[in-house]
């Protein structure tokens, strides 16, 4: 049983290096709605990668949220300690084991009728034969086969505060990636059961992120009704792009606080942060919650350019 009880709202970074300006723009949103709706706040470190992510890189991070100004209810999560609680709820799942390799699943998604970034189901419906002969070859390759949830609908609705309703597609995701035997760990779950179950533990009833994870959110919604838990209101913003339209990153130059901070204080951080926002002469998180209208943030993309306020 979980002893969150209280409405709440969450950022979930994952740990693989700092943070750039968009990620820190969708943080502080997350905050945003949390603090203005009444709801706690979590921070959660979403570490189950175990080849990407760093104790140190999580800690980097959190201190830079801290030094925004942005405060989080405790404790903060670790998922590598939530290993148990995604076992329990795999196995009270229909699920399935997939033998395919990545370059099985991109052959049979480029065939025709296959619908693009959906799995096409080609473990599903194995007779147990089958499913034995593939596990004896993926042994014998030293390998574990990945499990799949087993879907029974195409698709969920959800709802979004900008979008409204929205459906999507829902298919066969994975819930615990398969790997070798010899390296088999707690890392080897998957995004899409960690988030679920760790928001179904917390209570978050509201998740604010990137608008490009939409398409996800129907399936995600899915495995938490079929789980029991409260699926959240998602509430998905606009992204940070950089000259070339695409999705802020590092090869867009000094992105980072610690990098703007070489030459700017954490108030012109902020500032601007605010500024992308909507909101002029604004230096502090408190003041912006002050003046936060969830209605007035544009739904348009916010290009990034580095004089962009006064010299940065």
């Amino acid at each position: 049983m979980s002893d969150f009880q209280a409405p709440a709202g969450r950022y979930a970074p994952s740990p693989s290096g700092d943070l750039h300006f968009g990620n820190l723009r969708t943080a502080v949103l997350a905050w945003l709605f949390s603090r203005h709706t009444g709801r706690n706040f979590y921070l959660r470190v979403e570490d189950i990668d175990s080849e990407r992510s760093s104790a140190e890189s999580a800690q980097r991070q959190i201190e830079d949220l801290q030094m925004l100004g942005l405060d989080f209810d405790q404790p903060v999560m670790y998922q590598h300690d939530r290993g148990d609680a995604y076992a329990d709820a795999l196995s009270r799942l229909d699920t399935y084991e997939c033998y395919c390799t990545r370059r099985d699943i991109r052959e049979a998604a480029s065939a025709p009728h296959a619908q693009p970034g959906m799995y096409p189901g080609t473990c599903r419906d194995l007779s147990e034969e089958q499913r034995a002969f593939r596990r004896s070859e993926l042994h014998a390759e030293g390998r574990l086969p990945a499990i799949r949830l087993r879907a029974h609908v195409k698709e969920w609705t959800v709802r979004d505060f900008y979008q409204g309703e929205y459906t999507g597609p829902v298919d066969d995701v994975i819930l615990k990636r398969g790997g070798r035997i010899d390296q088999a760990q707690a890392g080897d779950w998957a995004y899409n059961l960690a988030v679920v179950v760790d928001d179904g533990y917390q209570g978050v009833d509201q998740v604010v992120r990137g608008d490009d994870l939409l398409f996800s959110a129907p399936a995600q919604a899915y495995l938490a009704d079929r789980l029991g838990l409260t699926v959240p209101v998602y509430i998905h913003v606009p992204l940070v792009v950089g000259p070339e339209g695409r999705r802020l990153a590092k090869r867009d130059g000094a992105v980072t606080l610690r990098e703007m901070l070489a030459g700017k204080s954490v108030e012109d951080v902020v500032s601007q942060i605010a500024e992308s926002l909507g909101y002029v002469g604004v230096s502090s998180v408190q003041e912006l919650l002050e003046e936060f209208d969830p209605a007035q943030l544009s739904r348009e993309p916010w290009l990034w350019t580095p004089q962009q306020p006064e010299g940065f």
